[in-house]
């Protein structure tokens, strides 16, 4: 996962949560919805980053 990725996927995770909480104190359903999606869709995307690093080592150890 390139450091790129990494920076993405963590800023919309927080701004997931940040999004939940103000959706939670504020009583706004929709809000706190969008919070919980944004932080599922950065976990999926650092699932998936976490697939294709594993994949790569196991890559590169074959080839040694």
């Amino acid at each position: 996962m390139g450091l790129g990725d990494k920076i993405k996927n963590k800023a919309q995770e927080v701004s997931g949560k940040i999004k939940e909480g103000v959706g939670d104190a504020t009583d706004n359903e929709d809000l706190q919805a969008e919070g919980v999606k944004d932080q599922a869709a950065a976990s999926a995307k650092q699932a998936g980053e976490h697939v294709k690093d594993a994949a790569k080592d196991v890559k590169d150890d074959l080839n040694k």
